[in-house]
């Protein structure tokens, strides 16, 4: 019998950082020299589907954006969003669509008018570019 793993890159990625504590471990390690400053019982899962129009006079388009990861929590008592986006090859338009990602919910946010000012954002990608696979 042979067993196949039919997990795509992405789709890992989200099931491993879908864990709190591995989540946790790996932003403080990577924004926090592996300072304990994100806790994972304090974690909130965010809504991350979001959507745009884009209008360019000829026709409208409307974009469908998801993000791998999106907690919420607090960082010495400040509410901040933390991401983990995962690529699996390099994009040179990775930077639009991080900044795309950030703006949707600063605009999401500032419809929303109980918020005294808007959650900061932390967005950590990690490319996984893999040119020659062997076959385990």
């Amino acid at each position: 019998m042979i067993l196949t793993n039919n997990l795509t890159p992405d789709s890992a990625c989200r099931s491993f950082f879908s864990n709190d504590t591995y989540f946790t471990s790996f932003s403080n390690a990577i924004l926090f020299d592996g300072k304990q400053v994100i806790h994972p019982e304090r974690l909130v899962r965010y809504e991350n589907n979001m959507s745009l129009i884009i209008d360019d006079t000829k026709s409208a388009e409307d974009k469908k954006r998801r993000r791998d990861i999106v907690v919420k929590t607090d960082v010495d008592g400040v509410c901040c969003l933390f991401s983990i986006e995962h690529q699996s090859t390099i994009d040179k338009n990775m930077v639009i669509r991080c900044g795309n990602y950030e703006m949707l919910e600063y605009l999401k946010q500032l419809k929303n008018k109980k918020l005294k000012r808007l959650v900061p954002q932390v967005m950590i990608v990690f490319i996984q570019e893999i040119k020659n696979r062997i076959p385990l």
